[in-house]
């Protein structure tokens, strides 16, 4: 008898321990290079994993070539996403996740020029360099929307970043490039040519695989983070005011963004 209860109380200790000890993964769109992706991002790993109880831990990806080959054959790494509209619409849809919070407000692209380079019409980059982030990144995705006669396209030019993208219409480099439309604004020297229409913000979602409970306490650490100083102090190094709720209904459609892309 006495033999049993101490085999029941190790297995019940065991089997906490286990719980207690689980690990899962924090992935971020590859918008940043995977140095600056931990920079900004390590501080939501940290605040995830002291508001759980969980190890959380900060996952990246060279490219967006990559990050959508990972993402679609369902390899490890994936257990909680922050990602833009169209990818977590896709996974919602394909893999079963479940939409927690999001970025306030929305996302929109624009097309932008040198200064001395005045476009006013898309039309007119017909043939010409355009630089933007690897497909299917969003910005991709949306600049092709806007060239759908295949005879009728510019010459893509693919950046690691946002800032090479600027970079290079400031430099000649390029002809024009794709941008968040709220970056453009902080840079001086551009011509805003078009601007598409805005999606919503970048939103987080969980993998069928974490808990139920996990999930909630991770929804609620992030709907909660603009009221506690460690909250405060990881918005400000992601560069964000504050999570707000979100479900997967708000992401609705923009999966239908990734057709034609290989692999959808």
């Amino acid at each position: 008898m006495q033999t049993r209860l101490i085999t029941t109380f190790l297995m019940f200790f065991l089997c906490t321990s286990i719980s207690h000890a689980a690990e899962y993964s924090l992935t971020i769109q590859p918008i940043l290079s995977e140095k600056k992706t931990v920079e900004a991002y390590q501080s939501l790993a940290d605040y995830l994993s002291s508001q759980t109880g969980q190890t959380i831990t900060l996952v990246t990806h060279r490219n967006f070539t990559f990050y959508w080959s990972k993402m679609r054959h369902q390899r490890e790494g994936f257990d909680i996403v922050l990602d833009a509209a169209h990818f977590t619409d896709y996974r919602v849809k394909k893999q079963g996740y479940t939409v927690l919070a999001k970025l306030p407000d929305t996302v929109s692209f624009s097309i932008v020029t040198h200064e001395d380079n005045f476009v006013m019409d898309a039309e007119e980059l017909t043939s010409k360099r355009i630089a933007t982030m690897p497909s299917p990144s969003l910005g991709a995705m949306r600049l092709e929307e806007l060239y759908p006669n295949p005879m009728r396209v510019p010459l893509y030019v693919y950046e690691r970043s946002t800032k090479k993208a600027v970079e290079s219409v400031l430099s000649g480099k390029v002809d024009a490039a794709i941008i968040p439309t709220r970056l453009a604004s902080t840079y001086e020297g551009l011509n805003t040519v078009e601007t598409t229409d805005p999606v919503p913000h970048m939103a987080i979602s969980t993998s069928p695989k974490v808990p139920a409970d996990v999930t909630e306490k991770i929804r609620q650490a992030l709907l909660t983070a603009d009221t506690n100083p460690e909250g405060q102090k990881m918005l400000a190094a992601i560069n964000a005011v504050k999570f707000v709720p979100a479900e997967n209904a708000d992401y609705d459609g923009y999966t239908d963004l990734l057709e034609g892309v290989f692999g959808y």
